[in-house]
């Protein structure tokens, strides 16, 4: 028993490491394939940029996901997606609150530890709305400036 399990974790470790390094090649036999399709040869692309007369919208390239021009708007659209992901798990963590008081049923040190877990969970809700009110008031007052 002890053998079979020693077995799938070492074959998860190595699904682990080798995974990411057949997805790489995979895609760049995609990309490879893509850029055949229209006509360019991948190598002789890889130096090309817009600047030099190049295409903009090469496979290869990252573009930046993040359309902002000033510190302002990438605080904001940073705070948002915090705040996306965040408000959720706040919602869980006040509903987990809830069951812990009604798992204490009485019981003094499950209560206490029920009301600080709902204590917390509201602080940190506290925080990351007042966070990104702050922010806001910043960017209005900046922008009106």
């Amino acid at each position: 028993m002890n053998l079979i399990k020693n077995f799938l974790i070492v074959l998860m470790v190595v699904f682990l490491i080798a995974s990411p390094n057949f997805l790489l090649l995979k895609a760049q036999d995609l990309g490879n394939d893509i850029q055949s399709d229209l006509g360019n040869d991948p190598e002789s692309d890889l130096g090309n940029d817009a600047s030099s007369g190049g295409s903009s919208t090469q496979v290869g390239h990252i573009k930046n996901p993040i359309k902002v021009d000033n510190i302002q708007d990438f605080i904001k659209t940073v705070l948002e997606g915090v705040l996306r992901i965040a408000i959720p798990i706040v919602v869980l963590a006040i509903i987990y609150s809830g069951f812990l008081f009604v798992k204490a049923r009485g019981n003094e040190k499950e209560l206490e530890t029920a009301k600080n877990a709902l204590l917390y969970t509201l602080i940190g809700a506290a925080v990351l709305l007042g966070s990104w009110a702050i922010a806001q008031i910043i960017a209005d007052t900046v922008l009106s400036l």
